[in-house]
C-alpha cells in the first residue's frame, strides 16, 4: 500500500512522513553537505528525522558519525533483500536524528538489481514501513542518474535540487528536471520539486550575485529564500563525523541551514 502524500493512516490516525530527495547529477554541489546539515537541523527543531544515504561515497553516512565501514546492514543490504528496513536503520547520536548507512557496496545495485521486477520500488517499499515514524525522510541521492537515483524520487515527495554558485550552474539541470518529469509520467504522479536552494555562495563575488540573477530568469522553479555560503566551517565538519549546527552552532553555515530547515518546515504547514 502507498501513501499519498501527508494522507492520514486511517489504521493509525497517524500522518506519513515527508520524503525530500536531494539530487542533482552534477558532483561537488553541495548535495550531501545539504542532506546532513538539513537532517540535522530539523531534528534540532525536535523533528523525528530518517536520513537515507543512497551514495555510494557513503560521505552522508560518516558525516553524521557513522563509520561506513563498520556498517553491517547498510542501504545495499536493504535493496538486494539481504536486511530489513528495521534492522538498516541506525540510532545516532544526535537526537532525533536515524540513518540508514552506506558504502561502496552500493556501487554494485545497479547490476544486482538488473533482473528485479519492480526495481524501481524497492526504495518506496520500505520506506512505506517505517514512514509514520519520522516526520521527515531525507535522502542523499548519487551525482548521477541511475537505479538508485530513480529509486529515489519513485519514494520521493519532492525533490530538492542544490545549485552552486558558479558558472555553469545550470549546466545539467535542464537534464534532471527532464528526468524528474519522466519519473512523474512513469513512476511517481505526485513527484513534485521541493525547490531550488543556492550552495557555496560567495558574497565578495560579482559572479554568485549574477548566477543566483540567472537561475531566478530562467528557471520557472521554486527558489528558496535560504542561501548557503561559501563556508571553511562547513568545508571542515564532516571529516569530524559532524553536522554543522554541532561542529560550529554559531557558524553562518550553521545558521544559513537552521533558516532552509524553518523554511522546509514552513512549507510542510503550508500544504
Amino acid at each position: 500500500m502507498f501513501h499519498v502524500k501527508h494522507e492520514k493512516d486511517k489504521k493509525k490516525g497517524t500522518t506519513m512522513g515527508r520524503i525530500i530527495a536531494v539530487a542533482n547529477q552534477k558532483g561537488g554541489v553541495g548535495k550531501t553537505t545539504t542532506s546532513i546539515n538539513l537532517a540535522s537541523c530539523l531534528a534540532e527543531e525536535m523533528k523525528n528525522v530518517l536520513l537515507l544515504d543512497l551514495d555510494p561515497q557513503g560521505n552522508g553516512t560518516s558525516g553524521v558519525g557513522i563509520d561506513k565501514n563498520e556498517a553491517e546492514h547498510t542501504a545495499y543490504t536493504l535493496m538486494i533483500g539481504q536486511s530489513t528496513i528495521n534492522q538498516a536503520i541506525v540510532h545516532t547520536a544526535i537526537e532525533h536524528l536515524d540513518v540508514i548507512p552506506s558504502n561502496v557496496d552500493l556501487a554494485g545495485a545497479e547490476i544486482d538489481l538488473l533482473e528485479v521486477e519492480n526495481r524501481e520500488y524497492i526504495i518506496k517499499t520500505e520506506l512505506n514501513k517505517v514512514r509514520d515514524k519520522y516526520d521527515f525522510i531525507i535522502i542523499d541521492c548519487p551525482p548521477s542518474l541511475n537505479i538508485l537515483t530513480v529509486n529515489a524520487m519513485a519514494a520521493a515527495d519532492t525533490i530538492l535540487v542544490p545549485i552552486q554558485c558558479e558558472y555553469y550552474a545550470l549546466e545539467g539541470l535542464s537534464q534532471l528536471i527532464y528526468t524528474i518529469e519522466l519519473v512523474k509520467k512513469r513512476l511517481n504522479p505526485n513527484l513534485e520539486i521541493e525547490g531550488v536552494v543556492f550552495t557555496m555562495y560567495d558574497a565578495r563575488t560579482n559572479l554568485s550575485l549574477e548566477v543566483v540573477e540567472n537561475v531566478k530568469n530562467n528557471l520557472k522553479q521554486n527558489i528558496y529564500k535560504t542561501i548557503i555560503p561559501r563556508n571553511i566551517r562547513l568545508a571542515e565538519a564532516p571529516s569530524h563525523g559532524l553536522p554543522i549546527n554541532l561542529y560550529d552552532s554559531k557558524s553562518t553555515g550553521a545558521e544559513s541551514y537552521r533558516l532552509l530547515a524553518q523554511e522546509v518546515i514552513e512549507r510542510e504547514l503550508d500544504e
